[in-house]
């Protein structure tokens, strides 16, 4: 899916925390690693890395929550939702969980998943590209720009990922 309807709205489960996405997603990912499966109570984790300058919190007050390290995991005060994580060293984009847009039928499927080596034998995704943990770092801008590609394809090349047209 490459329509990306921009703006989108969305919050947590209980709507205290109101969240507000007007960029499109860099790439789209699902992880299997223990710590995202806990967290998420899921087989997996779902994130859309989101530039930063297109992600807004409009309301609520958010807690720190999962090991509280350099990696920063945002949840609601009141619901403890996990809405979104700040990676460590990485300002330029923000995970969000997508399933916290009000309207995430249709969102991008994960392009890639993480943590294979440690995915649930029974669990599956989507995904075009799997790692058995995360891809090594100058592999991001080829993923990126094959997302870019493979999404503008899908939408007969009317939008890509990271521009506001």
């Amino acid at each position: 899916m490459a329509d990306w309807k921009l703006p989108r709205d969305g919050g947590c489960r209980c709507g205290q925390v109101r969240i507000r996405v007007d960029a499109p997603p860099l790439l789209t990912m699902a992880c299997h690693c223990d710590g995202c499966r806990r967290m998420s109570s899921s087989a997996f984790s779902l994130s859309a890395a989101i530039p930063s300058e297109g992600f807004h919190v409009t309301q609520g007050e958010l807690v720190i929550g999962g090991l509280h390290g350099a990696t920063r995991h945002y949840f609601c005060g009141r619901c403890l939702t996990w809405m979104f994580t700040r990676p460590e060293g990485m300002d330029m984009f923000v995970n969000l969980r997508p399933t916290m847009l009000d309207d995430a039928e249709g969102f991008a499927a994960p392009f890639i998943e993480t943590y294979t080596s440690t995915k649930l034998p029974w669990a599956s995704t989507a995904a075009i590209h799997s790692f058995e943990t995360f891809p090594p770092f100058e592999a991001y801008e080829g993923l990126v720009r094959d997302f870019a590609t493979r999404t503008a394809l899908s939408s007969g090349g009317n939008h890509q990922p990271g521009s506001q047209t």
